[in-house]
């Protein structure tokens, strides 16, 4: 599994035209998913994206995250993230998730995420043409794969 986490002031995806959903300040989470994921991954990483310090306290210092604070998160389904650039010019997806597996998990990562913090998580729609508007905070941006725990 990996994410590629952007701290934002808001963010908006549109489906077709159409404002399918949308956040104020918190953090928009690509997610790519591969066939070995397990739930598991899914766990270990909503926790630590709920608990990621990224936002500013009193100080302006990083020390809060999304548990401390009322921001929100928006999760977009992203296959690209397993792009391969090995070979060639054309990136090669075969890494991704199998389409079914993938929205399975996707869908699995968003309820425990809503879990973790208490409330609705703001998403796409899995295998949709989608239209990702944000505003960068910071910018602030954390990548994470579950297989690399860095």
């Amino acid at each position: 599994m990996r994410v590629v986490i952007q701290r934002v002031k808001s963010a908006r995806v549109s489906i077709g035209g159409k404002v399918k959903d949308k956040i104020g300040a918190g953090v928009l989470i690509f997610l790519g998913i591969e066939d070995e994921d397990t739930m598991d991954d899914i766990t270990k990483l909503t926790y630590k994206i709920t608990r990621l310090r990224i936002f500013p306290d009193e100080a302006g210092k990083m020390n809060l995250s999304l548990w401390d604070t009322d921001y929100k998160a928006m999760v977009i389904s992203q296959f690209t993230l397993f792009a391969s650039t090995k070979k060639g010019s054309r990136p090669s997806f075969t890494g991704a998730g199998k389409p079914e597996f993938a929205r399975m998990m996707y869908e699995m990562f968003c309820l425990q995420l809503g879990k973790e913090l208490n409330n609705k998580v703001a998403s796409g729609e899995f295998g949709a043409d989608m239209q990702v508007s944000l505003v960068n905070d910071g910018p602030v941006t954390i990548c994470i794969d579950t297989k690399v725990w860095e």
